[in-house]
């Protein structure tokens, strides 16, 4: 559906959102504090604030709380999948600047960036660097009006940090994921319980007895292995830092090469941020049946590109893929985006 300020999936969805809208508030105590503080004092009267994020109930919330300050808010998504329909419907209906829609495309997913660019905001908050990196590629004029911006998560930190090595940050930005309460518990905590989620929800497969290869063993990493060990799964990890690697041998879990870990392994769970962890000649080496998830932001974890060029694809169930790669079936979830949110509603 359109109108003048959205583009959604439905806007029959929107009583729906609504109605999840009110369960995240009665969930997010702190927040709602602020909210109260907000409507109060209007601290953020005249500012014009875009978003790119995942579209979900608690950003519906944040969005909200934003608006209750006295903010303009323009938002858009920060990954294809990640939308939640009813809620984009339930913020439209609310008069919100909103565009996004779960499975959008490619043009879809650039265009709505340059839509909220085109709000003129004076602040950025981002979710993996995109809307920062397309105002300072493709509309640097914007940059004047900008007093600064966040970024939430580890990916786009590590974008931003090569920005300003390079000189090429142009305005300031705060590291959300810098603070404690981001990387050591929303990562551990969230990306835990959320990416298990996302994988039960696209193959209903039991854990119980699995050989489940976390891949990296970072905050995130270590919430889903710990997670997967309370499933009663055997957890391999694979990481290539030398400290980390030891840190999960100390907690008990087993750590090996990939090469080695592929053919071991019932679930793969790809948490890294970095491109082709897993990759073809991997891929070879599994088992028929392996269950493989990504649970970084962008979808370059799995080396899906190359086993598409040489498995047949079919669509088993709604967040599920069979790839038939030499008479083995392998399946991934969510096409290798983040699964907590492709397949799942993200971290509770």
């Amino acid at each position: 559906d359109k109108g003048t300020h959205y583009e959604v999936k439905d806007m029959k969805l929107a009583e729906q959102g609504m109605l999840n809208l009110e369960i995240a508030e009665s969930r997010m105590g702190a927040l709602m504090k602020v909210k109260q503080r907000f409507a109060k004092e209007k601290p953020l009267k005249g500012i014009k604030i875009a978003l790119a994020l995942h579209v979900t109930k608690e950003t519906g919330v944040l969005v909200r709380t934003l608006i209750a300050g006295g903010a303009e808010v323009a938002i858009t998504g920060c990954n294809p999948l990640s939308t939640q329909d009813d809620v984009s419907a339930a913020l439209a209906k609310e008069g919100v600047k909103v565009w996004a829609y779960k499975g959008e495309t490619k043009e879809d997913y650039y265009r709505y960036l340059k839509n909220v660019i085109a709000f003129k905001p004076n602040i950025t908050i981002d979710d993996g660097c995109d809307l920062v990196t397309e105002i300072h590629k493709n509309d640097p004029s914007q940059i004047k009006n900008i007093i600064g911006g966040c970024e939430e998560t580890t990916t786009g930190v590590v974008r931003l940090l090569a920005m300003q090595k390079d000189g090429a940050l142009k305005y300031p930005m705060i590291a959300v994921n810098n603070n404690k309460t981001k990387h050591l518990l929303d990562n551990f905590y969230g990306t835990g319980q959320s990416t298990l989620d996302g994988i039960l929800r696209a193959t209903n497969i039991l854990f119980a007895g699995k050989n489940v290869v976390v891949c990296g063993y970072g905050s995130c990493g270590k919430g889903v292995a710990l997670r997967a060990q309370g499933f009663g799964s055997n957890v391999i990890v694979t990481e290539v830092d030398a400290f980390s690697a030891l840190q999960a041998v100390l907690d008990g879990y087993r750590v090996l090469p990939m090469v080695q870990a592929a053919k071991e392994g019932d679930i793969f769970i790809t948490v890294t941020g970095n491109k082709n962890v897993i990759d073809l000649a991997h891929m070879k080496l599994m088992k028929s049946g392996s269950v493989l998830a990504n649970a970084g932001h962008f979808d370059a974890e799995i080396n899906l590109a190359a086993l598409s060029k040489v498995a047949k694809i079919r669509k088993v169930r709604p967040f599920l893929d069979e790839y038939m790669l030499n008479g083995r079936k392998l399946y991934v979830c969510g096409e290798g985006r983040l699964v907590n949110l492709a397949a799942a509603e993200g971290h509770p």
